[in-house]
């Protein structure tokens, strides 16, 4: 369980990166530059995605892996943006998070 909580962040981790990545490092090159960049960043992604959804589908329901992938993926998505874009953390980020909390709790309640 641990280690698909694992892979999951670090995948995020690329797909963050490569998703928004080229907005504040590519934004005067070509599109064509930030598209190929953004795909070899996303190789990693799925060399990491696809091992911890493998393992993850061993112990959640796909419900429950898609829930918790998205959990993490708005974690990794608020620490890139207040730390690497320099964006400003506010209440959205917090009612989204209230809304995961809420979406988690019932797809994982019994």
């Amino acid at each position: 369980m641990l280690k698909t909580i694992g892979l999951l962040f670090l995948s995020n981790v690329f797909m963050t990166y490569a998703w928004y990545g080229h907005l504040k490092t590519l934004g005067t090159k070509p599109l064509w530059i930030a598209i190929l960049a953004s795909w070899s960043v996303a190789f990693f992604e799925y060399c990491f995605q696809v091992p911890a959804n493998r393992i993850g589908f061993q112990h959640f329901s796909l419900a429950q892996l898609k829930i918790l992938q998205e959990v993490i993926t708005m974690i990794v998505f608020s620490l890139f943006a207040v730390l690497f874009m320099k964006e400003e953390l506010n209440r959205n980020f917090l009612y989204a998070g209230a809304c995961l909390v809420g979406a988690v709790y019932f797809i994982f309640k019994r």
